[in-house]
Parts: C-alpha cells; structure tokens; sequence
C-alpha cells in the first residue's frame, strides 16, 4: 500500500501553525514511508472564504519547505496539477452531486422534506433527539422522482442500533452508537442559481476516496465527525482509512487562536519598524502575530527551527532531544510516538531553538538571508557592492551567536552602513554628554594607537579610564553612542575596526560638535 496523506486548508484567514502543524505531520508521514502528500483547499463555505487568502497559505507552505505532490499551483491561479484535479473543492461540486445521487439511486439516501421548524421542535422537546427525516423508508424509485419534482435537502440513511467501532492511531479504541447520530446531510438545498452546494463531512468523504487517503491525519476538534464519515464510507463500500486525530496547539492553556493572543510587542514593533516598516503597515497587518506563519517569515526566523519546534508540539523522539533535524524527521516521524495531550506554545523555547539552527549558518549565508531586511530598511540598495558586503561579513562574524534572526543584522549593521551615526536622544543625554571631556582625551589616544586593533583599542580605553578616575564601562557607553548613535550592539572595539580609525574619528568629532 502506498501511503497516501492530505491537508485541506480552508482559506478564510491567514496560515495558522496549527493547521501548520497538522500539515506538517501529514508531511511528514508520507515522506517517511514513501508515499504522496495531497494539498486541497477546502473552499465551500462562501461565506467565509476569501480568494486572496489562497496565496499567503501557499506561499506559506513554500517558504516551510512543504512540498506537496498533487494540488493546487504555487501560483495561486485557482487551477491544479494532479490526476485528481481540480483540488478546489469549490471547483468539485458536480462530482459531490452525482455520489449523492448515486446513493439516493441505492437507497442509501433521501431527500428530507421536514420544515425547519418541525426539527427545531422535536429537538427542543426531547434532549437526545436525533433526526430522521421525511421520505426515509421511501422506495429509491420514489424518492428520485419526488427529488426531481422538488429538490431538497439530502440525508444518508443510518441504520440504528449499531455501534461504530474505529482505532484512532493517537486517541486509541473508540466507539459510538448510531442511535446518537443524526441522519447526515449530504447536500443542501440548491440555492437561487439551482446549486446544491456539499456538507462539509459528505465532501470530505468524497474526496478522500477519489484521492485514494489512506490515513487521515488532522486536529483533534475532528474526532466526532470520524463516525459520521465511516458511514459514509461503508455507503460508498469504499475503504476506510486510518485515522489519527492529534492534539492542540495550546497557548496560556487555551486553543491558540487569534482572539487569545497578546497584540505585538513593542520589541517586536520596534524591530518590524527598524526593518523599515511603517506604523501603517504593521498596523495594517492583522497577519502579524504568533500564531501566523507570517509573523515568523517576517521577523527573520529559519523555517527549519519552525519546523523543528511544531514537530516537538505533540511529537517527541525520546523523552529529552529537542534540537532534531529535518533529516532526522524526515527518517524517524511516525504516529507512534504522537501525544494526545495539548501542546503549549513557549515563545522563549522557539527562540532558543531559532538561536541554535542560526549557529549552522555560515557568515556568507547569514549576509545572503539578511539582505532583505536591510533592503526594506533602506539600508542596502538592489545589489550590495563589496564593500558593503565585506561590512556586512565582518559584522556577521563579530556579532556571532548575537545574531538569533535575520532582521537582527538592521540592528547590527545599521549604525555601521549609515553615512552618519542616528543619534538616540536619550543616549545622548544619559551616556555621552556626562562624559565629553572623557571621550576628547580618548579620541586623542585613539588617533595614534597602534595597531588599530580591539585589543590595543580596549588597553588605551581602560588606561584612559583609570588616569581620569571613573570606569571604563562610563566611556564605552559614550565611545559607543559616539561612534554609532546608540546604546548596544555587538563588540565596541569590533565595531570600531569594522570602521576604520577614520571614520571613528570622524564619528567622534560629529558628536562632540552635536554636543
């Protein structure tokens, strides 16, 4: 049997890493064994689809690395690649009709004449009421001629009394009575342009066995439809596939979703506006919060790290490792080893794992990945030249391990590609106008040290310091704001040869005259 798994995004909002998540474990699982992994939107609720939200899911996908083997195209068009296609199911309401039809013809299905209210009284008067509707013991032949007469609602016949058994790969044995299962809708009613539009679970069905799924992998929220699915299934006399159902993604102990979250931080605002976005466009992104792919492609975190942390939320490969590989993924994931207990986000964990895949990254990559952060900042232009490019490397390897994120270089760089420092305020104030006098006797030190390397640069400093009676720590803050116009970065004495003894001077003189 080849292993055929699928994930069937609905596109009414942005890519959520739940649903990131789920899709991944799917993924995964075809990979590890070999098999095909489907992508199909799940579009039929016009209500609350939007077209444009089709892209960012996809482009989402892309930038993870997910691959799928049959779908819709990268492109968005609204057309698809596969023997299948389309995988739109807003594009595949014909074939839902004609499996509708086919099981009416079977007597497997009915039309169902009950008048709304009629329902709503019967479940308003009995707790447990299940409904079985009009036309249910009618003959094939008869329910087809009223349909065509008068179209309506149709249902799949349950036969009571039975008990649907099923193993769930993580939520292990279950069963369910059929007496506690309503007679389920296939279609709805046709709308005023005579289209009988799928239920969810019927299309689903459908779906699924045309596309030959063999496991079904999806959130746990799906777990009661599973038996309403199976009977469909046993309708089609299609095979059922296995079905593993796994936990949320959890964040302060709730299903983690766009109503619960904290809004953006003001490091996080500081860092998309360093970058060099506007208050309008972070505002005008509701796209932009933890619970999005976006947030993390826009903030400059390594896809791979993603991955790594949503794979370890819900999935483990011992009791301890958290650092894990695609590669290693790739070759160990199976369901086995699924929790069915909630994953908890924790933002502090994904950065940690966000800084050790960055310690794999060579300097030239590193330089590479953060130019579009810097291009959006209006610190690099198209192409960098060499000299740029050779700041932007230095800078990369003296920075090191501080560099957790790719936006974090507009912070590190930043002062050293301006043509003049930017100078804080507040820093001036506080670091550099205290020490003035300090930091002239310092300059004057500086102008002849040799070599002009951060080792000498450090002695002269802190001989400087003593002689005068302070610490030095009192100078490095002025030196800095001086030479770069704010108060942190990476290495004072890197980040003065990075410069050149010129330039450093240059600096220095511009800060004294501003002060």
């Amino acid at each position: 049997m080849t292993v055929r798994t699928r994930f069937a995004p609905s596109p009414t909002g942005y890519l959520h890493i739940g649903g990131v998540r789920t899709a991944l474990f799917n993924w995964l699982f075809a990979r590890r064994h070999g098999g095909q992994f489907v992508l199909r939107i799940d579009d039929t609720d016009a209500n609350r689809n939007r077209a444009e939200a089709v892209k960012p899911i996809l482009d989402g996908f892309d930038w993870l690395g997910i691959d799928w083997d049959e779908g819709p195209t990268k492109d968005a068009s609204g057309d698809s690649f596969g023997p299948h296609k389309p995988y739109f199911q807003g594009q595949r309401n014909e074939k839902y009709v004609a499996a509708a039809m086919k099981l009416m013809a079977e007597g497997k299905a009915y039309p169902d004449y009950t008048p709304a209210e009629e329902e709503e009284a019967r479940r308003l008067a009995k707790k447990d009421y299940v409904h079985r509707g009009t036309n249910r013991d009618l003959p094939a032949e008869e329910n087809l001629r009223q349909y065509a007469a008068k179209p309506a609602p149709i249902l799949l016949k349950v036969d009571p009394g039975r008990l649907i058994k099923f193993t769930d790969a993580v939520k292990s044995k279950q069963a369910v009575s059929t007496d506690t299962i309503r007679d389920p809708k296939l279609l709805r009613s046709p709308d005023a342009s005579g289209t009988a539009g799928a239920l969810y679970n019927f299309a689903t069905v459908v779906d699924e066995i045309e596309f030959g799924i063999t496991h079904v992998i999806r959130a746990i929220e799906h777990l009661s439809n599973t038996p309403t699915q199976i009977l469909m299934y046993e309708a089609f006399g299609a095979p059922i596939p296995t079905f593993a159902h796994i936990p949320l993604v959890n964040y302060n102990g709730k299903k983690m979703s766009k109503r619960n979250l904290p809004p953006l931080s003001s490091t996080e605002i500081t860092a998309l506006k360093a970058c060099g976005w506007t208050d309008d466009e972070v505002a005008g992104r509701d796209d932009l919060n933890i619970a999005t792919v976006a947030f993390y492609r826009e903030m400059g975190y390594l896809p791979e790290a993603l991955i790594n942390y949503l794979c370890r939320l819900g999935w483990s490969l011992d009791a301890e490792t958290e650092f894990i590989p695609l590669k290693v993924l790739l070759e160990k994931f199976d369901l086995d080893r699924v929790t069915d207990a909630p994953g908890n986000y924790d933002a502090k964990k994904l950065y940690w794992l966000q800084g050790e895949y960055m310690k794999l990254v060579s300097t030239a990559e590193k330089v590479e990945r953060c130019l579009p952060y810097l291009r959006k900042a209006g610190l690099v232009t198209g192409e960098p030249d060499d000299a740029t490019r050779a700041t932007l490397t230095k800078v990369a390897d003296a920075a090191g391990d501080r560099i957790k994120l790719f936006s974090d270089m507009v912070q590190f760089a930043g002062p050293l590609l301006r043509p003049d420092p930017v100078y804080d305020p507040a820093a001036l104030e506080k670091s550099l106008k205290p020490g003035l006098e300090l930091l002239r006797g310092y300059r004057d030190r500086m102008a002849t040290a040799e070599p002009f390397d951060p080792p000498t640069l450090e002695a002269a400093l802190k001989e400087h310091a003593t002689a005068a009676g302070v610490k030095p720590n009192a100078l490095v803050a002025a030196v800095r704001v001086a030479v770069t116009g704010v108060t942190v970065g990476f290495g004072l004495y890197e980040t003065m040869v990075i410069l050149g003894r010129d330039e450093v001077l240059r600096r220095i003189d511009l800060a004294l005259e501003k002060c």
